[in-house]
């Protein structure tokens, strides 16, 4: 079972800054990370996504899984009626998957224009640890379990298949 941790932090370098402490926390076996990316949202509202490689090296999921949940996540809320059944089909997709409409809430409020935030698809980790050394960057996080199920369903609906 994984877990989806989203850190998010005000101003756009909070992020990368938290990057680099997760970076040796994981030298330290305080955290094992299946993948991470690190999203800035500009003060136009636009995203910036950077799969965060150095921290999980080759083979890590991929930039279209990151750039396809991160998107969801943050314009879902937004897009309404606009957009119509693409929406209640990509809806659809998270309620089979099992994501929470509350956590998909919660991160497109959490993260703000001029803000950041670091996506973590945790195996395992050592959350007191981890949350005490990331405390001075002052991280607002959320968390979801993926089951086992959840997970693989959420890889292929966003198009990464193992």
């Amino acid at each position: 079972m994984s877990e989806l941790i989203v850190l998010s932090f005000q101003g756009e370098n909070g992020a990368l800054q938290a990057s680099d402490a997760i970076q040796g926390l994981q030298k330290q076996s305080l955290i094992d990370l299946e993948d991470a990316a690190t999203v800035i949202r500009r003060q136009n509202g636009k995203t910036k996504v950077k799969q965060a490689v150095s921290l999980v090296g080759e083979g890590a999921l991929g930039g279209a899984f990151w750039g396809m949940l991160i998107g969801l996540l943050f314009w879902m809320p937004w897009i309404g009626l606009a957009i119509g059944a693409a929406t209640g089909a990509l809806a659809g997709k998270f309620a089979d998957i099992g994501i929470d409409d509350n956590f998909i809430k919660a991160v497109s409020e959490s993260v703000q224009p001029g803000d950041s935030a670091l996506f973590l698809l945790v195996r395992n980790w050592s959350e007191d640890q981890v949350v005490e050394t990331l405390r001075p960057l002052e991280p607002t996080v959320l968390r979801t379990n993926l089951s086992n199920d959840q997970e693989t369903r959420l890889k292929e609906a966003l198009g990464h298949v193992e």
